[in-house]
């Protein structure tokens, strides 16, 4: 069974819209976080459908990197959410502004 093109892509958009509104709306970094990278993922899913309609492999190649750059950003992340946690006992974004004075 095939799943049709317009499907998927429809489906991709509805996930990187649920993580882009996330992204604007919410104020815990780990909450923002994952929504980084449910857009992500959507962005994957639509390479590898344009990848496996256009019979061609640099979209699925792509998802490679995406998928490595991901696993540092959450690193890297996930890193600074303990050390701001460490300073401030919160993760909320608010309190990122008192880090300036």
């Amino acid at each position: 069974m095939q799943v049709e093109p317009w499907v998927v892509l429809s489906f991709s958009s509805l996930i990187f819209m649920i993580g882009l509104v996330g992204l604007l709306i919410r104020r815990n970094i780990l909450v923002i976080l994952m929504c980084i990278e449910l857009m992500l993922n959507a962005v994957n899913l639509t390479f590898v459908t344009f990848s496996q309609q256009l019979d061609h492999l640099g979209g699925q190649m792509s998802v490679f990197f995406i998928i490595t750059v991901a696993a540092a950003e959450s690193a890297v992340g996930l890193g600074l959410v303990i050390a701001m946690y460490r300073t401030l006992r919160s993760v909320d974004t608010d309190e990122i502004q008192l880090l300036r004075e």
